[in-house]
């Protein structure tokens, strides 16, 4: 018998190149903040756990990639199901021992060597769910209509609802946006009429425009209508967003990373040298902890490598032939996009702060892995993209 060769998987050398700068640049970053971090801490701390977490990432992407990404469909609704334990479990407050709280808020689970935050995890779990209803319905469906445009948007719906709306009433708008960014990437790559699609976004515009009219015309109606929910936060927030100087309690960290970013100027002020306090410098807010430090040349570098990132996606996303393969990196295109120019707008007073990190730069262990976990799906998909000569 002759020996059957398996395979050569093809390894994108330059995306991964471009990941270990990004996890360099952040352990950098914060080996440069441990003069202000927080105190209750052992400042070195953080760096160290940041690099035992990019560690366990990258045994994770190895995992990733043994496994035929094509195999992950068979498993995509087990995922789901068991992802949505743990946001059931934070939303009934039970057990209550397990329940991890960031500012007064449930959002995690506590864990004996770390806390994990389910709403991160999601954004990949949501990600393979949608691709997955997306590919198999084109599948069926080679001829599209109206009637089964709508059926897909239904099937999409009805899967990443329960997920935004448990997340959403922690309250976590952040994260809730950042499903919805994921969702949406696919949704417009999905092969939808764009009639439908317009349709759909019309009736979001018009009903966004509703709501803000609304909260212009009558703001102590709506206020009051807030403070009796979940989202009580909100107009504090909104109001401390568009006029931080005079809303100073809920515009403090606004106007903190402003100062910090300004007085960073075009060259920075040096290594650890920061002289603006900024509240969560080492996680949400670490790009102003950057520009401060190293100057508008130091940022730019930095949102040029988050560029690369994304073009790199892009890259793999067009170059898979096949349609699950370029929806899950769609999906997570979304994902990756939209929370840098969230993280970076509202540093900037373009956006309104939600709390989302900087991708692969912000502190944190469910953030990081989740990353990575993203990145390995991507190598994946790109190692197992065949090339035809006549393609």
């Amino acid at each position: 018998m002759s020996d059957l060769k398996q395979p050569k998987l093809n390894i994108d050398y330059i995306l991964i190149f471009i990941i270990i700068l990004l996890c360099l640049t952040s352990i950098f970053t914060l080996i440069t903040l441990t003069p202000v971090l927080p105190s209750k801490y052992d400042p070195f701390n953080f760096p160290l756990r940041q690099l035992m977490y990019y560690t366990i990432g990258a045994i994770g992407i190895v995992l990733v990639m043994l496994v035929d990404y094509d195999r992950f469909k068979k498993i995509t609704w087990i995922v789901y199901g068991i992802g949505m334990i743990p946001l059931f479990m934070i939303f009934f407050n039970f057990p209550g021992a397990l329940i991890e709280t960031y500012n007064e808020v449930a959002r995690g689970i506590k864990l004996p060597f770390m806390n994990i935050q389910p709403a991160e995890y999601f954004k990949v779990i949501l990600t393979l769910v949608v691709a997955h209803i997306v590919s198999e319905h084109n599948e069926k469906n080679e001829i599209r209509t109206v009637k089964s445009d709508l059926f897909l948007l239904l099937k999409i719906g009805a899967a990443a609802a329960p997920p935004m709306g448990l997340i959403v009433i922690q309250p976590d708008l952040g994260s809730t946006l950042v499903l919805m960014a994921i969702t949406g990437s696919i949704v417009l790559v999905s092969g939808i009429q764009w009639r439908v699609l317009f349709t759909f976004i019309l009736a979001g515009v018009a009903s966004l425009t509703g709501v803000f009219a609304a909260w212009f015309f009558f703001p102590n109606t709506i206020g009051e209508f807030l403070q009796k929910t979940v989202f009580g936060h909100l107009q504090s927030r909104f109001f401390g967003w568009i006029y931080p100087e005079e809303f100073l309690e809920s515009g403090y960290q606004l106007i903190r990373s402003m100062r910090a970013i300004g007085s960073g100027q075009l060259y920075g002020k040096g290594i650890s040298n920061m002289q603006v306090e900024v509240p969560e410098h080492h996680t949400d807010m670490i790009y102003s902890a950057i520009a401060e430090q190293f100057g508008f040349l130091g940022a730019c570098g930095v949102l040029m490598l988050l560029f690369l990132l994304i073009y790199r996606l892009l890259h793999i996303a067009l170059k898979s032939n096949d349609q699950y393969g370029s929806y899950i990196v769609t999906g997570l295109i979304g994902l990756f996009a939209f929370q840098i120019f969230q993280n970076v707008g509202m540093s900037i007073q373009l956006l309104p702060i939600t709390g989302v990190p900087l991708p692969f730069i912000s502190y944190g262990g469910s953030s990081v892995l989740t990353y990575m976990l993203a990145m390995g799906i991507v190598l994946n998909i790109y190692s197992r993209t065949k090339t035809y000569m006549f393609e």
